[in-house]
């Protein structure tokens, strides 16, 4: 997509502290950090939400979560905890339509 912030990084027009990549998927270091850990981790291919990914192609959602268990165990959270965000939409306050998983650790989180 020609103007999403999240395909510049992805094609490296934008510069993106990354911590994990791989063929289908980038994980990289929120600018604005929310906790101590704070990754995004996106498909390489847009989408723009989940709501957009077709049945045939659900499998990068379950890629995605792979490499989320990989990003956590690297950046030491996965024996502590962490949360996963996934929002979709303007009412679920998505900013950037390129779907995208927030991993936040490294701190006790607050419930919800």
């Amino acid at each position: 997509m020609e103007n999403c912030i999240f395909c510049k990084i992805v094609n490296g027009e934008l510069p993106s502290s990354k911590v994990y990549e791989d063929d289908k998927v980038l994980a990289f270091k929120d600018i604005n950090p929310q906790a101590p850990v704070h990754i995004l981790v996106i498909p390489k291919k847009h989408y723009d939400s989940i709501i957009d990914i077709d049945d045939s192609e659900m499998d990068i959602v379950a890629h995605v979560h792979v490499v989320i268990n990989k990003v956590a165990r690297e950046m030491g959270v996965a024996q502590t905890g962490f949360r996963i965000i996934n929002n979709c939409g303007e009412d679920g306050c998505q900013e950037v339509k390129h779907i995208h998983y927030h991993i936040l650790g490294g701190k006790k989180l607050r419930s919800l």
